[in-house]
C-alpha cells in the first residue's frame, strides 16, 4: 500500500514536470497590422480639405525637407514628380457604363475653363481718360469708391462708414453711463457674455463669483445694461425681451404682460384660451397679435457678426458636351507640396553625425510618405465621386425625385474597396454638380419599396414628394398624414403614417392642426 502511494506521488510529479516543459511550435496566422504610413493614409482620408491644410500647414512647419508647391520657383524633378501626382485633377468622363471607374486614367487633361485674367493686369496708374479730372485708382480698405465731383471732393465722403458690433455698440453707452470704473468694468464683461441673439442666459452666480462681486450688485447693474440700446438686450429669455422693447414703447399693459407669460399659447395659435388667459375680445387680441409681431425677438441680429463660410466643393461636375459627366477634383482643396531634394543633398553631404544622418532620413522618409498619402486621398475621392454619379445620373438629369437608393456597400464593391473606406470618403466632402453643392453622404439614402412589386424609391425622394404635396395644398383642405398615406399610395409608394409623420417632421413642417390654423390667420 505505501508503494502504491509512492508509484502514484511519481505519477503526480512527472506529469507538472511535463506539463511546465518547453517545446517549440510552428504556427501560421494572420493579423491586420496598422503601420504608420496606413494610419496616416486614413487619417488624411477622412479630413475635409479645411482639415487638410491645417495638417500639411504644420508639416511643413515641421518637417524641413517639405516645401510647398506655390512658394517654390524654378522646376526641377521634384516639380515633374509633384505635377505628375497632381494629375488626379483631371475631368473623368462619367458617361453611364460600368467600366467608367475601371479605365480611370491619370493623365492630365483640361479642367474648368478658368476666367479671362486679362484684365487684372492692367495698371491703373498709368489710365488717362482723356478729360481734364484725374480719378485716382481705387483703394482697397475702407476708402473703396471716389467722389464724382473731381479732386475737390472731401475726403469724408470718400469713406465707406464701417460696421460696428454689438459689443463696440454696449462698449460706447456703457463708457457715458457708468461713471463708477469699477461697474463701468463689470458691466463691459458682461457685454461679453452675450449670446448671437443678445440674451444674457444661464446662472449667474459663477459669474459673480468669478468677477468678484455680490450677486444683488451684479443684479443691479444688470437692470441698467436692459436700458440700453437696443432695447431686448441683456434679457434672460425670449419673453423678457419682447417685454423691455414694450416697455421702451409704452405698450406693456397687463394684458400684453399675461400674453407674453403664454408664449407657449401664442406659438400654437390658440387664441380661445388665450382670450381667456388675457380677458380681451377678438379684436383686442388680434391688435395684440399684430403688435408682437413687430418686434425684434433677436436684437443682436441688427448687428454686424461673423459671417457664414461658403462651402468649398471637393469635387466638381460638369457636363462633357456628349450627354455625360466630366468630374474633376477642386484644384484649390489639394495641398500642393513637394519634397525638397535639393535640400536634402546639400545638408546630407555636410553630416557627419550618425544621429543627425538618422533625422534626416526620417524626415525625408516621412516627406515621401504625405506626398504619397495626399496623392492617394485624391485619387480615392476621384474614384468614389465617379461611381456615385454614374449610379445616381436619374437626379443628375431630372432632379431629386429620381434619386436611387444607394449604400456603401454599392459604391465599395464595384471600386473594390472597403466600405468603411468609402464612409471616410464621403465625410465632410463636397460635390459641386449643375443642381448645387450636396454632401457626398447625400446620395446615399435608404429604400422605401414600392407596391405592385415595382422599383424601389429613395428616402430623399418621398420625403421631396411629401412636402410637394403639402405644399401644393388647398388652405381649406389640409392634408393630414393619413391622406398623404394615401396620395402615395396611389403614386405607387407603400409608406406607414409614422414615417409620413417623421419625415414631416424632419423637414420642419408642422402638423395638419398647426398648419390649418396658420392658414385660418393668415386669410
Amino acid at each position: 500500500m505505501f508503494g502504491a502511494f509512492t508509484s502514484a506521488k511519481d505519477l503526480a510529479s512527472s506529469c507538472i514536470i511535463m506539463a511546465l516543459s518547453q517545446r517549440l511550435d510552428l504556427r501560421q496566422s494572420q493579423s491586420l497590422v496598422m503601420t504608420p504610413q496606413l494610419q496616416q493614409a486614413i487619417k488624411l482620408l477622412q479630413l475635409s480639405n479645411l482639415e487638410l491644410t491645417s495638417y500639411v500647414e504644420e508639416e511643413l512647419e515641421r518637417n524641413p525637407l517639405l516645401r510647398s508647391d506655390e512658394d517654390t520657383e524654378g522646376g526641377g524633378e521634384d516639380r515633374r514628380r509633384t505635377d505628375k501626382t497632381d494629375d488626379t485633377t483631371a475631368p473623368q468622363p462619367v458617361n453611364g457604363e460600368a467600366t467608367a471607374i475601371d479605365t480611370l486614367n491619370l493623365v492630365a487633361g483640361e479642367g474648368i475653363a478658368k476666367a479671362d485674367e486679362a484684365s487684372l493686369d492692367t495698371d491703373y496708374e498709368n489710365l488717362w481718360n482723356g478729360g481734364a479730372d484725374f480719378t485716382p485708382a481705387p483703394q482697397p480698405g475702407p476708402m473703396r469708391g471716389v467722389a464724382a465731383s473731381g479732386t475737390d471732393a472731401s475726403i469724408i465722403e470718400q469713406t465707406v462708414a464701417a460696421e460696428i458690433s454689438l459689443f463696440q455698440h454696449l462698449s460706447d453707452q456703457i463708457s457715458a453711463d457708468f461713471d463708477n470704473p469699477s461697474e463701468g468694468l463689470i458691466a463691459i464683461q458682461l457685454a461679453g457674455l452675450l449670446d448671437d441673439s443678445g440674451y444674457l442666459a444661464g446662472d449667474l452666480d459663477p459669474v459673480a463669483e468669478q468677477i468678484g462681486c455680490q450677486r444683488q450688485v451684479l443684479d443691479e447693474i444688470i437692470e441698467r445694461l436692459k436700458q440700453l440700446d437696443p432695447a431686448g438686450v441683456f434679457a434672460a429669455d425670449l419673453s423678457e425681451c419682447l417685454a423691455l422693447q414694450l416697455r421702451e414703447r409704452d405698450r406693456l399693459d397687463p394684458a400684453m404682460q399675461t400674453l407674453l407669460d403664454n408664449l407657449d399659447l401664442v406659438a400654437r395659435r390658440d387664441k380661445a384660451k388665450l382670450k381667456q388667459a388675457c380677458n380681451v375680445d377678438d379684436e383686442d387680441l388680434a391688435e395684440m397679435m399684430a403688435e408682437l409681431r413687430r418686434l425684434d425677438p433677436k436684437p443682436a441680429q441688427a448687428f454686424s457678426h461673423a459671417l457664414a463660410q461658403p462651402v468649398t466643393p471637393d469635387v466638381l461636375v460638369r457636363q462633357d458636351g456628349s450627354g455625360g459627366w466630366a468630374i474633376e477634383l477642386n484644384a484649390e482643396t489639394l495641398p500642393k507640396v513637394l519634397v525638397d531634394r535639393t535640400y536634402y543633398a546639400n545638408v546630407g553631404k555636410r553630416i557627419r553625425c550618425t544621429k543627425d544622418k538618422a533625422y534626416l532620413n526620417e524626415r525625408l522618409q516621412e516627406a515621401n510618405w504625405l506626398v504619397r498619402a495626399l496623392h492617394q486621398r485624391a485619387t480615392t475621392i476621384l474614384k468614389v465621386s465617379s461611381e456615385i454619379i454614374r449610379q445616381q445620373d436619374g437626379f443628375m438629369r431630372h432632379g431629386v425625385q429620381h434619386l436611387k437608393p444607394l449604400v456603401l456597400r454599392d459604391i465599395a464593391s464595384v471600386i473594390e474597396m472597403h466600405e468603411s473606406t468609402v464612409s471616410r470618403v464621403t465625410n465632410n466632402k463636397y460635390m459641386a454638380t449643375p443642381r448645387g453643392i450636396f454632401e457626398l453622404k447625400y446620395f446615399f439614402t435608404a429604400a422605401i419599396s414600392a407596391t405592385g412589386g415595382g422599383e424601389e424609391l429613395s428616402a430623399e425622394a418621398v420625403r421631396h414628394r411629401i412636402k410637394a404635396l403639402i405644399d401644393a395644398e388647398p388652405a381649406d383642405k389640409v392634408l393630414s398624414d393619413d391622406t398623404i398615406v394615401g396620395a402615395l399610395a396611389r403614386e405607387g409608394i407603400d409608406i406607414a403614417r409614422r414615417t409620413v409623420a417623421k419625415y414631416r417632421e424632419a423637414l420642419r413642417i408642422p402638423s395638419s392642426v398647426e398648419r390649418r390654423r396658420i392658414k385660418a390667420d393668415a386669410v
